[in-house]
């Protein structure tokens, strides 16, 4: 059906009843992936312990030719896709625990191979405060040449890109969901614009709703790609602070802005630097983190 195991990897990422955990148990089987395609029914079964339902979608999606017509238009939308495979999947990224197997993406995939990342994250409701302390600290990466990762979503990740877009600089916006869902709408002519003249990544085919579950394993994305994650303001309960527990477990570095004590935004960001992110009051604080890395 294939000629290339990158090929295969794509197709299967598409198949419905099948995540992460069952794709790497694929390619532990074999690697290549060319026999998969060809055993039965209950040879699979045995070799994926998952539900029948999702079994059985599994195995029709397997063998569906609609698929393979379907991702081949893919680059009439430009639409990118990048799998693990790739020599422009992102260095960072890979040494992740589970790292996605393919991204889908619009605008400058080149931006994927990028060293100097950092990624900004922080509440949908931040205040003046935040948002000024934002655009003292981001400016100087920015101009430094420093590309920012974020989330897209309202507040500190769309001001992020915006200052980015501002400032003549790069940015990637990692979204949940496919790429053919803009969400929050309010933030479409960003995503527009992001699509156009910087990156939007997603590791869902562009088909695929956003479901709730899909922004905590994005956040896995955001921190991944990065050195880094600054954390600009976060109330206690917050995916921002998903994100920046992301990075911890990926051996990244966590930066925090502190914030106003009577102010709930900042609760989440200078708990942080209670459990020992590192307070940022200037760029300088972050790129001396990294001295070593990129001199």
């Amino acid at each position: 059906m294939y000629d290339t195991t990158r090929e295969r990897l794509i197709h299967l990422h598409h198949c419905r009843g099948i995540g992460w955990k069952s794709i790497a148990r694929l390619l532990h089987v074999d690697p290549s992936l060319a026999s998969i395609f060809h055993l039965s029914s209950h040879q699979l079964q045995r070799l994926l312990p998952i539900p029948q339902k999702h079994f059985t979608a599994f195995f029709h999606d397997l063998h569906c030719h609609k698929l393979k017509r379907m991702i081949k238009t893919y680059e009439e939308q430009n639409i990118h896709i990048v799998t693990i495979k790739d020599d422009g999947y992102p260095e960072w990224l890979k040494h992740i625990y589970d790292p996605p197997w393919v991204l889908y993406a619009k605008g400058n995939v080149a931006l994927l191979k990028r060293k100097k990342m950092i990624s900004v994250v922080g509440t949908r409701t931040p205040t003046r405060q935040g948002v000024t302390a934002m655009s003292i600290v981001l400016p100087p990466l920015i101009q430094n040449g420093w590309v920012v990762v974020s989330g897209l979503a309202k507040g500190i990740d769309a001001e992020a890109h915006r200052l980015c877009l501002q400032h003549c600089g790069e940015t990637i916006a990692v979204i949940a969901g496919g790429l053919r869902y803009m969400y929050p709408r309010e933030n479409e002519s960003l995503f527009r614009q992001l699509a156009t003249t910087q990156l939007i990544i997603s590791e869902y085919p562009p088909f695929v709703r956003p479901q709730t579950w899909h922004f905590p394993m994005r956040n896995r994305i955001i921190s991944g790609l990065s050195v880094g994650t600054v954390v600009v303001q976060a109330k206690e309960r917050s995916g921002s602070l998903i994100t920046a527990h992301f990075a911890l477990q990926q051996g990244r570095e966590v930066f925090a802005i502190p914030g106003d004590i009577t102010t709930k935004e900042a609760l989440g960001t200078n708990r942080l630097i209670q459990q020992g992110a590192k307070l940022i009051l200037s760029s300088d604080d972050i790129e001396e983190e990294f001295r070593h890395l990129f001199t």
